[in-house]
């Protein structure tokens, strides 16, 4: 016979389970899949067709808030993607954050947002899942190039988030600041005056083997490209046909490279066509749902 008090204990436990489930649920950050971040994705879905056992799926969160979800390559150390969502701004970028690393990447155990460096040698303790300060120091050829840019958000805090080594990937220096510099600024442009909804970006790499070296050991893949699609199905529909044609969705590419590093624009589709010849994505490779066709 079943009494009230086997009820309530009955009851308590249950309550306990659903609160362990949801509380594993919400601190996972790091792992198999989006998630917590799929407000950052077209439909909830991230591109598909990039799949390897080194590739780790982190929600980027930053003063407990999830701002942006990257792909990342904790053998080659960079970001194969990130993908956030557009903010309108007026592109001034902050000066005063310092660089910071996913502790999680390093050990399930690890706070789960990203934390500012530590002082001092320490960084022995995650180094092998993730790029460190030091694999910059002596690359002077090359800046740390961000894959969700500064200047694509406007809240204080999602723009501070762009500053962790695990949404950079080293940029030739004259690509960083000359060609890729001009075509985020001109993405921003357009969205801010035709985007009239939310703007889905994702920008990632290719990779041909290239590697910054440190301590004689490889450390981080040096990309080969650089690419980037976005989607807004909400559109002006009285825009210039110059730019109306270009929504909902369109792409670019560029050479990671001191030369012949101009950006190309195209279709979403054609991108992808790109990228299935040069990278390791299958023949299922597609960056939006249904590439974005509302």
């Amino acid at each position: 016979m079943t009494t009230c008090s086997d009820m309530k204990c009955s009851c308590t436990l249950v309550s306990l389970l659903l609160a362990l489930h949801l509380f594993v649920v919400v601190k996972a950050s790091v792992g198999e899949s989006f998630e917590e971040c799929k407000k950052f994705l077209y439909k909830g879905t991230p591109p598909v067709g990039l799949e390897d056992h080194s590739l780790k799926k982190i929600c980027q969160r930053f003063e407990s808030k999830p701002r942006f979800a990257t792909l990342y390559d904790t053998v080659d150390h960079i970001p194969v993607y990130s993908a956030y969502t557009f903010k309108r701004s007026d592109g001034v970028k902050r000066v005063d954050v310092p660089w910071m690393y996913e502790p999680q990447l390093a050990s399930a155990a690890g706070k789960d947002e990203m934390q500012p460096f530590p002082r001092g040698n320490v960084h022995q303790n995650f180094e092998d899942t993730q790029a460190v300060l030091e694999d910059y120091g002596n690359a002077v050829s090359f800046e740390r190039g961000h894959l969700n840019p500064d200047p694509h958000q406007a809240d204080p805090d999602d723009k501070a988030a762009t500053y962790t080594l695990t949404n950079v990937v080293p940029q030739v220096r004259e690509f960083n600041i000359g060609p890729w510099s001009r075509h985020e600024d001109i993405i921003r442009q357009r969205l801010n005056n035709y985007c009239r909804g939310t703007a889905y970006v994702v920008t990632g790499v290719t990779t041909s083997g290239n590697m910054i070296r440190r301590n004689n050991f490889d450390r981080v893949a040096i990309p080969t490209y650089m690419w980037s699609a976005y989607c807004c199905t909400n559109y002006d529909r009285n825009a210039p046909y110059s730019e109306r044609y270009k929504f909902p969705a369109f792409a670019a590419y560029g050479l990671n490279d001191r030369v012949n590093n101009h950006v190309v624009e195209l279709t979403v589709k054609k991108l992808e066509n790109i990228l299935k010849s040069i990278t390791f994505v299958d023949k299922n490779f597609q960056i939006f749902y249904r590439d974005c066709i509302p």
